[in-house]
């Protein structure tokens, strides 16, 4: 069954459009275009020209890369109300990575000219997207430095809490979002050590896994024990 969905309030909740008025928001409307695709095909590929951003309505889209080997490093696993491509449009530069549909997904796709029309006719509209790219650059340059600082056991542990919607909790059950050799690219880890590390934390008596669903029962205890760890490894 198809879902309707309102696209004027999608775009308005989404954290790159939150600050503009209604006025800005309908501004966006003629360069909008749904985009309903399926599971296991290909939005974009490396190296194609890129004309706008992707807004991601609900499903799941893998950013990735392929070595010259065949390897695949997943860059990135968009998720609902999430976005991607906006600086390389801005950069006016052909996609640094490919975009894989995980599920049947739903899009919009906000075409560059009227962005760019946009920030010529209104400041205050640049300003807001700036402030959007700023906290995606972030959130970027954390896990850049998470990944090359932490390691696998400090990596898997601080997912997990991530993933929860009430992280302070005492415990909570999570649902892994794909499969775990997806998660281990992400994490920059070897498939078999992100196996390895679930089992040693499960063996600590910090988590229980049952298929994607993972219950974690004691969170800042498994944070800590991930920490200790790593120092006494250093």
């Amino acid at each position: 069954m198809r879902k309707e969905v309102d696209v004027r309030k999608l775009v308005r909740y989404q954290p790159l459009f939150q600050e503009l008025n209604d006025a800005q928001i309908e501004s966006l409307m003629p360069g909008i275009r749904e985009i309903r695709i399926e599971k296991g095909r290909d939005l974009f590929h490396r190296d194609d020209p890129c004309d706008g951003l992707w807004l991601v309505v609900y499903g799941r889209v893998k950013l990735f890369i392929t070595s010259p080997q065949g390897n695949e490093k997943v860059i990135e696993i968009v998720q609902t109300g999430q976005s991607f491509g906006e600086a390389v449009m801005f950069l006016r530069r052909p996609y640094p990575v490919s975009a894989h549909v995980l599920e049947d997904s739903m899009l919009l796709h906000v075409s560059e000219s009227v962005i760019s029309d946009a920030i010529e006719t209104d400041k205050s509209f640049a300003r807001h997207l700036l402030a959007g790219l700023s906290m995606r650059l972030h959130t970027f340059v954390q896990d850049v430095e998470r990944y090359s600082m932490e390691n696998p056991l400090q990596r898997v542990a601080g997912y997990l809490v991530q993933l929860s919607e009430t992280p302070e909790a005492e415990a909570f059950t999570v649902s892994l979002p794909v499969n775990k050799n997806l998660i281990a690219s992400r994490l920059s880890l070897a498939p078999e050590t992100f196996s390895r590390v679930l089992n040693q934390l499960t063996t600590a008596g910090f988590i229980q896994v049952d298929g994607k669903d993972i219950t974690v029962s004691n969170p800042s205890g498994m944070l800590l024990f991930a920490q200790t760890s790593a120092k006494t490894k250093s």
